[in-house]
Order: structure tokens, then sequence, then C-alpha cells
């Protein structure tokens, strides 16, 4: 490539990149490179459900940046919606991941209209337009000529309720592109499918290196006890997280060894649910057990996956384990369920442990409580497993990819 500086990369609006070479090495900076000189001037709109809470909002927010460090116009929005649709699309969130039921006639026309009425959210200016999971789904019904549109779903499709997912197919073939996390969820389609993990920003304030009296003010800041290890779970406070079955295992775990359990999650915009599971873990905490809705400090995030003893995420569904992920990249010994996409990023007992009931999770915390070493060599190769194939370049070089 011409004008190229000492690391091989483009001296101006694409040497943010050099910060990834000693992480990822520069052949793959250099790929990125490469894949974005041609789009540069391209603009892609990304459009999801909420700007705050749940994976889509944490890939975006440093996705759209990077897009926009690399020459391509990227922008975001989000719906405009009651909380009435918000119980509805939770629904439909539900029944896509396996739930049994349907949906009134008048609840499918409700969302619908809800949806197009955020029509004018459409940018007419842009190339591409990214469509995130159902919520949003209905606005390819408005498409105009010359764009092109991609639907990404980000949930766990592997044991569909087919008859929702067939309602919702007609506007799903409207795409001219859908993209899985896995090809294991992926259905019948009229369309090309494509397959793109997600993946962690290691350079935001979540996920960089923070000091341990950082972590420990942190602690003391929101009453944590520090005076014995500590084991949390850190998502949103929803039904397929399994919180109940965390505290059970926690329980269970705590008539062997002592510790702290903190059940630390945030009450997304599009998750009316979230307030009624917080409610019922609140009335089940104890001096073992703390329950803090304060997911969206994002130090305190950092401080209990950088300094936890155990890290879980007991899910019974789970599209792509995020926050395992960024546990992982901090070298943390993580106990997740064996579903979805999880089994994808824990090797059983290389890099953490998968479980698939309370009684094992709960051994699993006792052993690793037990065993340092073991949780040391567990957490080196977790974090590794990240670099190679987790971080947000690989995600970004799909992205260019598909752009392309």
């Amino acid at each position: 490539m011409a004008g190229q500086d000492d690391n091989g990369l483009r001296a101006h609006q694409m040497t943010w990149l050099s910060d990834f070479v000693p992480l990822v090495g520069l052949e793959t900076v250099q790929r990125i490179a490469a894949l974005a000189e041609p789009l540069a001037g391209l603009q892609v709109q990304h459009i999801n459900s909420t700007k705050h809470g749940g994976g889509v909002a944490e890939i975006l927010r440093s996705l759209i940046p990077m897009l926009g460090g690399l020459g391509i116009r990227a922008d975001w929005h989000t719906l405009a919606a009651p909380v009435a649709f918000y119980e509805i699309t939770k629904h439909i969130h539900n029944m896509l991941q396996g739930e049994a039921g349907t949906l009134k006639d008048e609840d499918w026309r409700y969302y619908e209209d809800i949806v197009l009425g955020n029509a004018h959210l459409v940018d007419r200016r842009a190339d591409v337009i990214v469509v995130h999971d159902p919520q949003p789904l209905p606005l390819v019904n408005g498409r105009g000529d010359g764009r092109r549109w991609l639907w990404r779903c980000h949930l766990d499709l592997s044991d569909t309720n087919e008859g929702v997912w067939n309602a919702l197919t007609p506007f799903v073939n409207s795409y001219d592109h859908v993209i899985f996390s896995l090809a294991d969820y992926a259905q019948p389609l009229d369309k090309p499918a494509a397959f793109v993990l997600p993946a962690i920003d290691p350079f935001t304030i979540k996920n960089r290196p923070i000091a341990e009296a950082t972590a420990k003010a942190c602690f003391e800041r929101y009453g944590i006890p520090t005076d014995k290890p500590v084991v949390t779970q850190i998502s949103r406070f929803d039904p397929w997280k399994d919180p109940i079955g965390v505290m059970e295992a926690a329980r269970m775990a705590q008539r062997e060894v002592d510790f702290t359990l903190v059940l630390l999650g945030n009450l997304a915009d599009d998750d009316p649910e979230g307030q009624r599971i917080f409610a019922q873990l609140v009335e089940m905490q104890d001096e073992h057990a703390l329950v803090l809705d304060k997911g969206d400090d994002v130090e305190l995030v950092n401080a209990l996956q950088s300094w936890a003893d155990v890290v879980l995420q007991k899910s019974t569904r789970e599209g792509f384990g995020l926050t395992v992920t960024e546990a992982m990249w901090k070298a943390r010994p993580v106990v997740a369920g064996r579903v979805g996409g999880i089994v994808h990023q824990i090797a059983d007992g290389e890099n953490g442990f998968l479980v698939d009931s309370v009684p094992e999770a709960a051994a699993r915390i006792v052993e690793l409580l037990k065993d340092p070493s073991l949780a040391r060599r567990l957490g080196n190769e977790a974090r590794e497993t990240v670099r190679r194939r987790f971080l947000i370049t690989t995600l970004l070089e799909r992205e260019l990819e598909l752009l392309r």
C-alpha cells in the first residue's frame, strides 16, 4: 500500500489500527486497512432497539467509531417505542429462543405498526442499512431502491418456535442478506446467509487493565466484601441467564467454601421483564449474596471481571456470551452453561468449564476456589483464546468483507 508508515499502515486516519498490532499482529491490521481502502465514503446505518444494555449496544458502541476511523460514514439509530411494544418484543425474543406460545393477531399488528412508525429513522442517503434483531425487523417494509439491507440476528435460533419464526420470515426474506452468529442458528430462507461471531474491544473502559486499588475502591463503593473470595455473574436480569439457578448453585457451594456472590446486571430499555426478575432476586439476597442493578457502571464491571475469583454465566440459551469473552480476556476462570455460542468460546477443562446443571455449577465453583493454580491455568488459556479469536479486529474484518 502506498504511503505506509513504519508499521506498514497508511499515515493518516487509519494509524489508530497500530494500537492493535501488539495484540493481533501487523498482518491482521494490514488486511483490515486493505479491505477498508475501496470502501472509503460508503455510508452505513445501524438500527437496533436500544443504546443502553445488552450485547448489541456494547458492540456498536465500539464498531461505529472504528468504521468511521476507516473512512466509512457509519451511523447508529434506535427505535422510539412505548413499554407495551417492548413487552411484546421480549415475548418474541423468548419464543425465538425456544419458548412455547404465540402472539395474538392484535399484538402482531401493534408490533408492526410501531416499527413502521419509526420509518423516519431510515437514512435515505445510506448505501447499506443493518438492522439488528427482531425489534426493528419490519423496517424493511419501507425500503427504497438502491440500498442494501442486512438483518443481523444475535439470538440462539437452534430450537426456535417455528410458528413465530414463520410469522417473521416474510420480513426476513425482504432483506438482501442475513447474518447469524453461528451456522447452528441458520433457518431456511430465500436470501444468502453469513455467520459472524461477536467480539470485544480491548481498549474500552470495561476491558482495559484496571489496577487492584481501583477495583477495591469500586467494591467498597458498592459494599462488596473483600475479605473473602468473590464469585460473580454479570448479565441482564433475564430468565435465559438463569440468575435463580446461580443463586441456588452459590448456596450449594457455600456449604463447602466461603465466598460472596455478586449478581450484577442492568435494566435495559428494551427489556421490561428485567425489572420483575431483579425484584425477585433482591428478595433472595442475604449476607452471602449481593444483587446490584449497576451494570451500567463499566468500571465496576471491569473490577468484578478482573478481580473476582470465579465468573459465572449459567445461561440456558445464549446466542453468544459477550460477558464470557470479557471475563476470559481478563484471565478469569469462567463457569458457563453448555449452550449456544458459549460452546464455541469455552473448551471444557481447557480454558474454562461448561456445566449442565445447578449441582455441576456448584461443584466447579468449589473446585476453582480450592485450587487457585487450576484457576490461573484456565484463566491464562482463556485470555489467549480471546486474543486469537474474539477481539473486535476479527469482527471488523468480517464486517468489511460483508460490506464489500
